[in-house]
């Protein structure tokens, strides 16, 4: 695979399928799964093996046509992909119940990421340590992203907040944000933002729960 090929407009689809290819890959138990083909892989996640060869396709194709896919080597080439071989640190700032936890996750590590730093503007939170990182005023920030070279802000504070704090992120030297508020954040186009709309999610699943559901029939008396 040259980097030439990586430098191509790939589609957003795409890259979201090579991140649930590599996702079912690892979770696979590593003595039955050395090598595995694509339609194995397909069914796995429920797609068809020519969408898996065509997003296979964009990189170079990870082996020969016709032959099974080293799944060791299939992972590492994902990882370089997505850039998850190399180390990138992180922030959080908010840490309230969603903060805590997305602090406390610990497959980060799992993904390159390394938590570098806590922010919130509570001083009840200020000074306590989660996973020995201590959680400092907001206003550390462009400190810490200096000394520590974060390239990774996760905003999960109100939304009232929301974009006052990417823009704090931003002026800090921040290029990539992953929003948890409720809100969308912006920023300038060389800023990546990734908004996970968390509620919108959750009205998905209900309005898919309530297709889903039988329609209750009241017997005529």
């Amino acid at each position: 695979m040259k980097d030439t090929q990586e430098k191509k407009k790939i589609p957003q689809m795409t890259i979201t399928r090579l991140a649930q290819y590599l996702n079912c890959l690892s979770l696979l138990p590593k003595e039955h799964y050395i090598e595995i083909s694509s339609k194995e892989l397909a069914a796995k996640i429920e797609l068809k093996p020519t969408q898996i060869r065509q997003d296979f396709h964009h990189f170079g194709g990870f082996g020969q046509a016709g032959y099974r896919y080293k799944v060791k080597d299939l992972i590492a080439g994902l990882e370089r992909i997505l850039g998850l071989d190399r180390q990138q640190n992180m922030i959080v700032i908010g840490v309230g119940h969603l903060g805590q936890a997305l602090a406390n996750y610990r497959n980060f590590e799992k993904l390159g990421l390394r938590l570098v730093g806590l922010f919130d503007l509570n001083p009840r939170l200020i000074g306590i340590t989660i996973r020995d990182v201590r959680v400092r005023d907001i206003d550390e920030i462009p400190q810490i992203v200096y000394q520590e070279d974060v390239s990774m802000g996760i905003i999960a504070t109100p939304a009232e907040a929301a974009q006052k704090t990417a823009d704090l992120l931003i002026s800090a030297g921040i290029k990539g944000i992953w929003n948890f508020s409720p809100v969308m954040v912006t920023g300038p186009q060389d800023i990546i933002i990734q908004n996970e709309h968390l509620s919108v999610g959750l009205m998905t699943l209900s309005y898919r729960l309530k297709q889903a559901k039988k329609p209750v029939l009241i017997p005529e008396h």
